[in-house]
């Protein structure tokens, strides 16, 4: 305890940082698992609860652009504790009886839990930029990979706390579990976090949402395109290919899946080591070459699974491969947008960044579920394709030097 006292007031304002992200991205995993899983086996079809998260994207795309701009105005410590409140909100909605849960009734605790998400991600993200002096760019790297590695990695537990939780007790009381839980939180961030932290010198106005900056904007537009062609094969086509072909039940696809995640976490946060970054960095050729890597990966798995050639170990091999070099893909870019991002305001790019993000997702989701039940999964691998040579292609326009 006293060593924690001693530390200095930026790493204990990003250990509370990443603390309040740690315990909101478990509920947010556990969550997700108990709403698939509760509702399964309430007899509702995939398509309906694939429903059940359309509000939790859609909301996620608009509360970045709008957290960005209330982050650069009232703190970000003010709109992470926003977000903390609003999931335990979320959480008490779902904690009622069972014949309350009509599904726009769970559609609508879903949008809360989704801007939620949003305005607790672009806070943590964006109050790194605030905690880090200016040009210690390893540093920055470092602590942007341990916090996004370290949230993903938890987002699988948190699949994991989902599933044992309606193991043990019931859906509502897995909620009134994790709310209570996620209140005692909210509560200690309300008096730990620096006052401030964040907040623009000159407010901005509304309009300023969308980045002036050309670096920001190319950025973004890549990252769209890389997390839409993460989601465009693996959010709906890829758990329900895995259950029709090798005939997994729902745990075994779950688990897997969850582990992951969890590994994907793992691989972020190692990033720094496998990508050393200094001033003669080239942030164009460091993104083209991993996503050129990455497109490599796709195009075997598609080919694999369009030809039938050896599709298990071919599949599950390739989506190890596809998550390591994802991740140092994804873990790039978070570095990138934090680095790039002005100090002053620093959430209002970020904000923008991770609406671009959001929409990617979103497209990818509804695009898996279309193309998926229409042409199959070798279809979706090949979307995916497209839009990895896509992103590696924008990538090329991005600065030379950081």
């Amino acid at each position: 305890m006293t060593r924690l006292a001693n530390l200095p007031a930026d790493i204990k304002q990003y250990l509370i940082v990443t603390g309040n992200y740690w315990a909101f991205t478990l509920t947010d995993g556990a969550l997700r698992m108990l709403v698939v899983l509760h509702f399964h086996a309430l007899g509702y079809s995939p398509l309906s609860i694939a429903m059940l998260f359309l509000f939790y994207e859609i909301f996620g795309v608009v509360t970045n652009l709008v957290g960005g701009y209330l982050g650069a105005r009232l703190g970000l410590n003010k709109t992470m504790n926003i977000g903390l409140a609003i999931q335990v909100a979320a959480l008490f909605m779902l904690a009622v009886p069972p014949e309350w849960l009509s599904v726009a009734y769970v559609m609508l605790a879903q949008a809360l839990s989704g801007i939620a998400k949003d305005l607790n991600k672009m806070s943590a993200k964006s109050s790194i930029k605030m905690l880090v002096a200016s040009g210690q760019e390893g540093t920055l790297f470092k602590w942007v990979a341990i916090l996004t590695g370290s949230k993903n990695a938890l987002k699988g537990v948190g699949f994991f706390l989902g599933g044992l939780l309606l193991t043990l007790m019931s859906f509502k009381g897995a909620m009134l579990a994790m709310a209570a839980t996620l209140l005692v939180v909210w509560c200690f961030s309300l008096s730990a976090l620096k006052n401030d932290l964040g907040k623009a010198k000159n407010k901005p106005k509304f309009n300023e949402i969308f980045s002036k900056s050309s670096s920001i904007n190319i950025l973004s537009a890549a990252r769209l395109f890389l997390f839409g062609a993460r989601d465009v094969w693996f959010v709906v086509a890829l758990p329900v290919f895995l259950s029709q072909a090798f005939d997994w039940d729902h745990w075994t696809v779950g688990a897997f899946l969850a582990s992951w995640v969890i590994g994907y976490g793992a691989v972020q946060s190692f990033a720094p080591k496998i990508i050393k970054l200094n001033k003669q960095t080239s942030p164009s050729a460091e993104t083209v070459k991993w996503a050129s890597l990455l497109a490599l990966v796709t195009l075997a798995i598609a080919l694999a699974i369009g030809f039938d050639w050896a599709v298990k170990p071919m599949l599950i091999g390739g989506l190890m491969l596809f998550g390591v070099l994802f991740a140092i893909n994804s873990s790039l870019h978070s570095y990138l947008i934090v680095s790039m991002a002005d100090a002053d305001g620093v959430s209002l790019d970020v904000g923008f960044y991770y609406m671009a993000n959001a929409m990617g997702r979103l497209i990818g989701t509804v695009l898996s579920g279309l193309v998926f039940q229409v042409y199959g999964l070798a279809a979706c691998l090949a979307i995916s394709l497209l839009f990895i040579v896509i992103t590696a292609l924008i990538s090329t326009k991005l600065p030379k030097q950081i």
